[in-house]
């Protein structure tokens, strides 16, 4: 038998496997999704066991250090404050709920930015998924989800920092970790859309400087009727002004017709995001 007979058979296996795989891929979705994001999810976990849990953690202390530094330290000056139904309540327990969307969007933007950045452009994590029968929905659905526990992590620790200090004062703050987790989802969700874009460790620098003034101008450290009635309009278009006026309504267990917006601004901000992550993979691996 010569050798090309002999290759034959294996040529035609592996053009087998690659038609099976290409198969699979186009059943749904357009060769989007192939249903099996939970094995992105089960390598995440088995990378995080091994990292060092004190640096995953950093993130979540800044909103603490800004509760005891303005909350409790400056409060102190400031008093009571009108809260979402009109009665006073702590400056503390004002920027709480404020602080507590915040951290939601830092542990999501944090793992979404990041951590795919590396794997995008560096360690080519990425490239393998994709030549094994995971779609790029799969992909972007399991690192999203993998950001989100880690907005799940900042939000349920810095939870129980404010429950501790007695600014939970609604039954209905136990629907704050719910949703604080469509907040890191939809963040999480825009961050890895984003970041698929970038290209360089610059790129990636200039994330923190667009996060802090959303910090800050989203009505988290005072009312948002301190600034100009235009200044309003751009501020009311920020993702993080909704979370924060979410998490203040639940905080006191007070809704508003707003209330639905605010959710479904989340909602339409994840499946965008899902999309776009999902398209841009594609484009740039599966040519």
């Amino acid at each position: 038998m010569s050798a090309r007979s002999a290759a034959s058979p294996a040529r035609s296996a592996a053009v087998e496997q690659a038609l099976g795989r290409l198969h699979r891929r186009g059943t749904s979705l357009g060769g989007l999704y192939a249903g099996n994001a939970r094995a992105v999810v089960a390598r995440g976990f088995a990378v995080i066991r091994n990292q060092n849990w004190g640096v995953i953690a950093t993130g979540f202390f800044e909103p603490v250090f800004y509760l005891l530094a303005m909350g409790v330290g400056m409060g102190q000056l400031v008093g009571e404050v009108p809260g979402p139904d009109g009665r006073p309540i702590t400056y503390a327990a004002y920027i709480a709920p404020a602080l507590l969307a915040t951290s939601a969007m830092n542990g999501a933007i944090y793992d979404s930015v990041n951590n795919v950045f590396f794997k995008l452009r560096y360690s080519k994590v990425y490239q393998s998924m994709l030549a094994t029968s995971l779609g790029p929905m799969d992909v972007a659905l399991g690192e999203i989800f993998m950001a989100l526990f880690r907005g799940l992590l900042y939000s349920l620790g810095f939870l129980v920092v404010i429950a501790a200090m007695g600014l939970v004062t609604s039954w209905w703050a136990l629907a704050m970790l719910p949703v604080s987790l469509l907040i890191a989802l939809g963040f999480a969700a825009i961050g890895m859309a984003v970041t698929s874009f970038m290209t360089s460790f610059q790129q990636v620098e200039l994330v923190p400087l667009v996060m802090l003034p959303m910090f800050l101008f989203s009505a988290t450290l005072y009312p948002i009727t301190v600034y100009p009635e235009a200044i309003q309009t751009v501020i009311r278009a920020l993702p993080l002004w909704h979370g924060v006026e979410l998490m203040r309504q639940l905080s006191v267990g007070v809704f508003t017709s707003a209330t639905v917006g605010h959710v479904a601004y989340f909602g339409v901000m994840t499946v965008v995001g899902v999309l776009a992550a999902a398209l841009r993979l594609r484009r740039l691996f599966l040519r």
